[in-house]
């Protein structure tokens, strides 16, 4: 198993890189360390084999969120973290639509950072208990959003296709995308809007004013 672990700090990496050791007890863990985004995504790109990437926040560079967004454009199939000093809920809901496949506080107990990386690994995401709860208060008894979701540019040239009922071949061809890098969008556009179903998230997308122009034909 190969990490990479992005922090400006070298006691953070160094005992992150203690506590990886720990994630599975049947497989040594290759870490890799980087002290910038800049820095970290020339790593990925000669570590193609890279199974997961620690991404701080606050980086010297660049925001956590901005090279978040970069690497999913990069490497759509490669699961990000973000590391914060404190889980903001508005951070960690920007973070997860941009498509991060979790969201860490460093006050976490090693414990609680192997499970969810675990869980990570496995193909599942990870968001602090706080944010599950505020997200269910803001929802209501109903389960639907009820603030208008933020997407990106390309989230969005990817949802007006799947509105239209494009299959995710269709859009590829549509919007020149590899197929994991569309199937990365379905999968953030599904959990931006709270759906289960392409279905699901057509309607709720109509619900927030969202109609079925193609890109070319919207800007």
């Amino acid at each position: 198993m190969k990490i990479l672990v992005v922090d400006d700090h070298a006691l953070v990496r160094e005992g992150l890189c203690q506590v990886l050791q720990g994630l599975d007890p049947q497989e040594a863990t290759d870490v890799l360390q980087a002290a910038t985004c800049t820095r970290a995504l020339e790593l990925a790109h000669f570590n193609p084999d890279l199974d997961l990437v620690l991404l701080d926040y606050l980086l010297p560079d660049m925001t956590g969120l901005a090279g978040l967004e970069i690497f999913g454009q990069r490497h759509p199939e490669l699961p990000v973290v973000i590391l914060s000093g404190s889980a903001n809920p508005r951070v960690v809901q920007q973070a997860m639509t941009l498509g991060a496949a979790g969201f860490m506080t460093k006050s976490s107990l090693s414990d609680t950072l192997l499970t969810a990386l675990r869980q990570i690994l496995a193909g599942g995401l990870y968001q602090p208990d706080d944010l599950l709860a505020m997200r269910q208060e803001t929802a209501g008894m109903s389960g639907k959003l009820t603030t208008p979701p933020v997407l990106s540019p390309r989230q969005h040239d990817v949802l007006v296709l799947l509105i239209k009922g494009l299959t995710n071949r269709q859009i590829c061809e549509k919007l020149s995308l590899g197929a994991e890098t569309v199937k990365f969008h379905v999968s953030n556009i599904l959990r931006i809007f709270g759906a289960s179903t392409r279905t699901q998230a057509a309607l709720e997308a109509k619900r927030w004013g969202y109609d079925p122009v193609g890109p070319s034909e919207s800007r």
